[in-house]
């Protein structure tokens, strides 16, 4: 079975094996926004064993009209408050937002790749 993922309308594909070795480079480097939906809300602070608003006040924070998970800085970087840097993965894998889910096909980086490319071990030309 193959690890390369392909997607109708991207100039690339993805290997997945590379995650083992990237050490996060889609959850940590320069700040974002990670946005969760309701649906996703409810789902981590299930995850998490937690009440949705005891989650919201300690993971989240709004920006504009839409909620996103919280960043902690290290060093001269930022990530996910979620990333595991021992395990060199997410701690609410199983209910991780859509975004990260569907990365690294997002819309932003069909003409992008070079700059994808740095972000991101596993692309390769497709």
């Amino acid at each position: 079975m193959s690890n390369i993922i392909k997607k109708e309308g991207y100039p690339y594909a993805f290997d997945a094996t590379a995650c083992a070795t990237c050490e996060g480079r889609c959850c940590t480097g320069e700040s974002g926004y990670i946005y969760v939906n309701k649906s996703e809300i409810f789902a981590i602070a299930e995850v998490l064993e937690m009440s949705v608003n005891e989650f919201a006040l300690k993971y989240l924070f709004k920006k504009g009209y839409k909620y996103s998970i919280k960043e902690k800085k290290r060093g001269n970087s930022y990530e996910c408050v979620f990333y595991d840097r021992v395990s060199n993965g997410c701690k609410i894998y199983n209910a991780r937002p859509n975004q990260c889910k569907t990365f690294p096909f997002w819309d932003y980086y069909k003409t992008r790749v070079d700059e994808l490319k740095q972000e991101c071990l596993g692309i390769r030309d497709d």
